[in-house]
């Protein structure tokens, strides 16, 4: 294989209560899969530094206004969680957590199923189809999923032809990771700037990160990898050699950052590069993480300390746990009236409501707002956009515009408002 030359509605919504993994969430582990970790905790090196909580978060919360936007419906199916773009394809590629991908028509909205994997997986609680992302430059596609057997993550690879199907026979298992928990399961797999995969893991489950997994740099647990998927022959894929933890004993080199909690979806703003991650909270905060990339684009992440489980946003977690290094958020907010579970995310880049250009947009699963999110040198400023129901996902489509995509209230479009 060529290498890249350069680096039912009701049922559905009850069936995803906690897919995001919200709030005070305490799940028993499956007696036969959990797994014992190998040591607790570590305090990985990172390049920041510790904590400041004082400075933090500055926010404003402002009333709808400029930019102003609204909500088109685009496709009435329920179940979907992830929204993705194949390149030189205008279509738009749903993702439905029980096992399918649409290809949907941007004009028409006619869609297709060119992937159905439901004998491979089920759509429980937090587990399913979670993630799908395509390569920049093969006709290949990876898709994130819990294994039904188990319950454990796998990525999986699959052949694309030009229309956009699927080739089910070509499908080749990359990367599984074990699963101690039925939560906390991440789902995003996104292509950076560099070529490489990004995979964001939740913590492994239940409440609390109760192993203590999110700092420990031997587990794959509470992090985002960086990986080139490639088929490498004698290896499923390969490791570049520029991730931060390479050659470092006892340490997983797929590591590219750690301390997440659940980053349910996260992705990289395409004309600078730097990586926005909306990590799913405990039982008092959530957060919008950002890494800005280096003078070439590259580079988001790369070794940062998130903070979880020594913090929940900027608030003090588990004692136990090291706080040097930890990054704080560059927004957070309360459980509240604004929700209790983020769905990010994308910064906006259309042409379609131009006030809104460089603004974060986000979701809530629990509220179903829809919101804006400014970051400059004069402090934040989050807005409320538009109101849906059970808000999973932000993303892009291939002209630029946002879809915003509610678990049991279908797709839509972000328009004028």
């Amino acid at each position: 294989m060529k290498r890249r030359l350069a680096p039912t509605a009701t049922a559905m919504a009850m069936a995803v209560a906690v897919l995001v993994g919200c709030g005070s969430d305490s799940v028993e582990p499956d007696a036969s899969t959990r797994r014992p970790e190998v040591t607790f905790a570590t305090d990985p090196p990172s390049p920041v530094q510790p904590i400041d909580t004082s400075g933090a978060a500055t926010t404003s919360t402002v009333p709808l206004g400029d930019p102003a936007a609204a909500l088109q419906p685009f496709v009435n199916t329920a179940g979907v969680v992830d929204i993705a773009v194949r390149p030189g394809d205008d279509a738009v590629y749903l993702v439905r957590q029980d096992g399918d991908v649409l290809r949907v028509g941007p004009a028409s909205g006619a869609n297709e199923t060119v992937l159905d994997i439901d004998d491979l997986t089920n759509a429980k609680g937090e587990r399913g189809l979670l993630g799908l992302a395509f390569h920049p430059t093969e006709t290949l596609a990876y898709v994130n999923y819990t294994r039904s057997s188990d319950g454990d993550t796998v990525i999986a690879e699959f052949g694309v032809d030009g229309a956009g199907n699927f080739d089910a026979g070509s499908r080749r298992e990359v990367l599984t990771i074990d699963q101690p928990y039925s939560n906390h399961n991440g789902g995003g797999v996104v292509f950076g700037p560099d070529g490489y995969l990004y995979i964001g893991t939740g913590d492994g489950g239940s409440a609390n990160d109760p192993e203590r997994r999110a700092l420990n740099l031997t587990s794959l647990l509470g992090k985002m990898l960086r990986i080139d998927p490639l088929d490498a022959g004698d290896q499923p894929y390969t490791v570049p050699a520029d991730n931060p933890f390479v050659g470092i004993a006892d340490v997983r080199p797929e590591i590219w950052a750690v301390g997440l909690r659940n980053p349910w979806r996260f992705g990289f703003d395409g004309p600078t590069g730097d990586l926005w991650i909306a990590d799913v909270g405990q039982n008092r905060l959530e957060e919008v993480n950002r890494s800005a990339a280096d003078a070439d684009g590259l580079n988001a992440g790369r070794a940062v300390n998130y903070g979880w489980s020594a913090f929940e946003g900027t608030a003090r977690f588990n004692d136990d746990q090291p706080t040097d290094g930890a990054t704080p958020p560059v927004f957070e907010y309360p459980h509240g009236e604004l929700g209790c579970s983020i769905s990010g995310g994308a910064v906006y880049r259309g042409e379609a409501i131009p006030a809104l250009a460089g603004w974060y947009v986000y979701g809530d699963y629990c509220s179903g707002q829809v919101r804006a999110l400014r970051v400059d040198a004069t402090g934040t400023t989050d807005l409320l956009l538009a109101q849906a129901s059970a808000v999973v996902a932000v993303k892009p489509g291939p002209e630029g515009e946002l879809y915003v995509a509610s678990i049991d209230g279908g797709v839509f479009r972000l328009v004028p408002g």
